[in-house]
């Protein structure tokens, strides 16, 4: 392979090629310390400088109020099933999950195992192809925080707007649409998204806390499962993955020069249509899973009308250096990661491919 494929596979998921060249021509010597990144020491002022940096970036792109703090940790999102419940949930207090989908489940059950978590709303039993209308979110009395995934990555549906809380802070993971469109940060107690959709590679987390929830945080636990203990040392608590939140500065930058995050939903909002656009003209081949006004504008997922075109349209597609169209294990079909460095011209790619595998296959 001479050339950079369309990568749609779901995370770890394609990156901006410009941030690739980028961080390729510093590997070797960062900020003329002739060390790579990778080498210098998380309390060298290199590095310093890029956190903060990285800090104040997403700060400025999500508008982040001023007391808010933002973490970069480890564990990936699977982490913070656990440690938002373990931070949070106290005895004698409810927290409410919203299930839309897998990882919301995951969620779920970690908070299970630590305290007293019911199921807020559902969309199960319609197979996640739909988000619960606020009127179907039912909140316990003694609810410290409500929890929902954004993004349904497996199923391919999406929070279009987020439910207004009284005296319940929201929480949501945000692994899979981070930074793909404006938010009202505000709205939100706790944020968490790890890195490798939208981000940045694999192995850092981004968190965003409220100073209203850190004010009540357990310090009973282990130091490093406590989000205090991460606040108050600015992620430097113990040694954080340098390399990792590098390359997120650098696709911060890159959606900067894009124009922002109101320019950036404008053309995932292109992107996903031109796919969805062939999806509904032949929707009889192409088998959309979510509700049209739920659709993910991340994840588009459908299914063909049979396994054995499935398995050719995947072949064929790879042939044509599309990639990664596969679904996820535990439900099949055909899945296409459009984050926010999926260009447009690979979607258009991925819609032309569509138009004639449809007329190949129904002649």
């Amino acid at each position: 392979m001479t050339h950079r494929v369309y990568n749609f596979n779901p995370g770890p998921a394609t990156l901006p090629q410009t941030v690739l060249e980028e961080a390729q021509d510093t590997l070797i010597n960062y900020q003329k310390t002739g060390m790579s990144v990778m080498e210098l020491s998380h309390r060298a002022k290199e590095i310093s400088f890029m956190m903060e940096e990285t800090e104040s970036l997403c700060a400025e792109l999500l508008n982040i109020p001023e007391d808010y703090s933002i973490l970069f940790l480890q564990g990936g999102a699977s982490l913070q099933f656990a440690m938002v419940a373990l931070n949070f949930l106290l005895e004698g207090y409810n927290a409410g999950y919203i299930l839309t989908g897998s990882f919301a489940e995951k969620s779920y059950q970690e908070a299970q195992k630590v305290g007293s978590a019911y199921i807020a709303a559902s969309t199960k039993k319609g197979g996640y192809k739909t988000i619960p209308q606020d009127k179907d979110i039912v909140i316990k009395d003694k609810t410290i925080y409500l929890h929902l995934t954004s993004n349904n990555t497996i199923f391919g549906s999406q929070w279009q707007s987020f439910p207004e809380l009284k005296n319940v802070h929201l929480v949501a993971d945000m692994s899979s649409d981070i930074m793909s469109r404006p938010l009202n940060i505000s709205q939100f107690g706790l944020i968490y998204a790890g890195a490798q959709k939208n981000l940045g590679p694999a192995g850092v987390t981004l968190i965003i806390v409220s100073p209203a929830m850190l004010s009540y945080c357990r310090q009973d636990l282990p130091v490093i499962l406590q989000y205090t203990t991460h606040a108050k040392n600015k992620s430097l608590y113990n040694t954080p993955p340098t390399f990792n939140i590098y390359i997120m500065n650098l696709v911060l930058k890159w959606l900067k020069q894009q124009g922002g995050l109101k320019t950036i939903d404008k053309i995932n909002r292109t992107k996903a249509n031109l796919i969805y656009q062939v999806i509904d003209k032949y929707s009889s081949f192409y088998i959309g899973h979510a509700n049209k006004e739920y659709r993910s504008l991340m994840n588009i997922t459908f299914r063909l009308p049979s396994a054995e075109l499935e398995k050719k349209f995947l072949q064929q597609a790879s042939s044509e250096g599309l990639v990664g169209l596969k679904g996820h294990r535990s439900v099949g079909g055909i899945r296409a990661s459009i984050y926010n460095a999926m260009p447009v011209d690979g979607c258009k790619a991925l819609a032309d491919f569509m138009e004639s595998f449809y007329a190949a296959n129904t002649s």
